[in-house]
């Protein structure tokens, strides 16, 4: 089945299917211009002789992220965060310690975990990236599309092939559909970014309720076993869960669907405005039907039907502490500081691994990271050593939950500091409230883009800023009263995935200021405590709330501003 005839304000949207080639918005005639993939020669040949004032306005904004390169903050001082793609989260040890001494010797020895397996170094020169590509590939790692409006890193289970509850070991079609994708020109011009997850995890731990493409391991009546086919989640400001088709795709055709829906995203994806242009917009306008309909006819075969399997029983997907694989070893996972690690923990973890295992690691998708095969005489040494170099196995809930985007220390979009402040958090709490074990995840966002999914979070946090009142004197010693910006954060509660997926609500009329968050979190969770019922968790205790109750349960309004209404302190800080 065709999509239907095209009205005025759908050829409107710039679609290619529609013969609508004419670019639309700056972003749409640069990649026109040259493709994005086309720009890594320049680097080398020019730009990297020549220095950062070398580099061409529309290569530096726009191309640049086609390997993996944004400018960091502040853009005048030329450097550059770099992102390295990393499918399925699947390293090895020598491709970790590679990782580790280039953050040592170009990028001051810090390191990113992100909440997509990717690892990205920061205080990168442009000076410095044939060598870092030729380190990189020699170890068979890459940055090609890692960021741009591409198929990005391909999400999958960190314990594929290994966990024995898995439904289906989907590493080989995963790789396969990463060689078919990255760099390939044939897809290297999207409408916008493309997020993909495939996952055969029996704990649905790639989060497909909210990537623009998902498989989802799931088993036929007939005891086939293959994948789910969801289409068209995303979060930013327009969160939209992901649609099943309602299809079951086997694993010998996993390759063919994941490239039919990319085409399907490059040929009918709007184009005019860059804030409509991710796929959720096209699925949710179409439906799941008409998107089906048109895959089969991209493809060519028809998919079968599938009923569809049951969601994860736990919205807290996680592979961190100690536990067994299908072969009678362990994987071991750590928690770094909400995704921050130094270079050198990494050439450090590397040696782990090989030591204590066959030199196997794996990234997640909540920033942490797990060692495998790890005989059971060697898990307590193994965690020893983790524990020394500050990455606990058996880290406390508030530390393992807590995880948090790059924020204003480097990205120029967000406008909070983030990385310091989540772990000042997790800190707080861990003194505060030390015995609490239960799992309660809290996403913390420097902005609305959503990079660490703080609508999906029991507890997200997105950044913004309040004016403050604060006395000062002027040049003649006279007191007087100014106003500045701080830094402060709305407050989203309730946030899940699986069947009871919703995303969190709005805390009306909160803002918290960044120095009280600790305070702020410490009241919830103790209003919590008090007041749920058996076998509540927070989300579902939350989501009875009215919205009225949901802002008494948050804080008052007066929470905000310096010093915080007291009361609230008050009920903080006693017990």
């Amino acid at each position: 089945m065709s999509p239907p005839t095209a009205t005025r304000s759908q050829r409107s949207e710039g679609q290619w299917a529609l013969g609508y080639r004419e670019p639309l918005n700056p972003a749409e005639q640069a990649k026109r211009e040259d493709d994005g993939l086309n720009v890594r020669p320049r680097i080398e040949r020019i730009y990297a002789k020549e220095g950062f004032g070398s580099i061409w306005p529309s290569d530096l904004r726009n191309r640049f992220r086609w390997h993996g390169l944004y400018t960091q903050r502040p853009e005048s001082d030329g450097y550059f965060m770099l992102r390295i793609r990393i499918p399925g989260g699947q390293l090895t040890g020598e491709q970790t310690a590679v990782i580790g001494g280039l953050s040592r010797r170009f990028g001051r020895d810090l390191a990113d975990v992100t909440d997509r397996q990717n690892i990205q170094l920061h205080w990168i020169r442009i000076e410095h990236m044939p060598e870092i590509w030729g380190e990189l590939e020699r170890v068979g790692l890459s940055t090609t599309e890692a960021c741009g409006d591409t198929p990005r890193n391909i999400l999958g289970c960190p314990l594929a092939g290994v966990d024995a509850s898995e439904v289906i070991d989907a590493s080989e079609v995963l790789l396969e559909a990463n060689a078919k994708l990255a760099g390939n020109p044939e897809f290297s011009n999207l409408p916008r970014k493309y997020k993909i997850s495939i996952s055969g995890c029996a704990h649905q731990c790639c989060q497909h309720e909210v990537n623009d493409l998902a498989l989802v391991g799931a088993v036929r009546p007939d005891g086939r076993r293959g994948f789910d086919l969801w289409v068209g989640g995303g979060l930013s400001t327009n969160p939209m869960f992901a649609q099943r088709l309602g299809a079951f795709v086997p694993p010998e055709r996993v390759v063919p669907v994941v490239l039919g829906v990319t085409a399907v995203f490059r040929d009918h994806g709007y184009r005019r405005a860059r804030n409509r242009a991710r796929l959720k917009f096209l699925v949710k306008d179409w439906g799941a039907e008409r998107f089906r309909a048109v895959l089969e006819e991209t493809i060519g075969f028809a998919l079968d039907d599938l009923d569809e399997p049951p969601a994860s029983p736990t919205s807290h997907r996680e592979h961190a502490g100690v536990w067994p694989q299908h072969d009678g070893s362990y994987y071991v996972g750590f928690a770094p500081k909400t995704g921050r690690i130094a270079g050198h923990q990494l050439s450090a973890v590397a040696r782990l691994a090989s030591k204590y295992g066959n030199g196997r690691m794996r990234t997640t998708t909540q920033q942490k990271m797990v060692i495998l095969d790890v005989p059971e005489e060697s898990v307590a040494s193994l965690i020893d050593e983790l524990t020394a170099l500050d990455l606990p196995v058996d880290a406390s809930a508030w530390r393992r939950g807590t995880m948090a985007c790059t924020g204003i220390e480097f990205c120029k979009l967000a406008i909070v500091e983030t990385k310091g402040r989540a772990a000042e958090l997790y800190r707080y709490l861990e003194e505060s409230v030390p015995d609490f074990n239960e799992d309660i995840r809290i996403n913390v966002n420097g902005c609305p883009n959503s990079c660490a999914r703080y609508q999906t979070a029991d507890i997200g946090l997105m950044g913004c800023q309040v004016s403050e009142r604060a006395h000062a004197t002027d040049g003649a010693g006279h007191p007087i009263e100014i106003k500045r910006k701080v830094e402060a954060f709305l407050v989203h509660l309730g946030g899940q995935l699986g069947s009871d997926r919703a995303f969190g609500r709005k805390v009306r009329g909160v803002k918290v200021l960044g120095n009280e968050l600790g305070p702020y979190v410490e009241t919830l969770v103790r209003r919590y405590t008090r007041s749920r019922r058996d076998n509540d968790t927070f989300a579902s205790f939350v989501n009875r709330l009215t919205d009225a109750e949901l802002s008494e349960f948050g804080a008052k309004p007066d929470f905000v501003g310096l010093p915080p209404a007291p009361g609230i302190l008050a009920e903080a800080r006693a017990s």
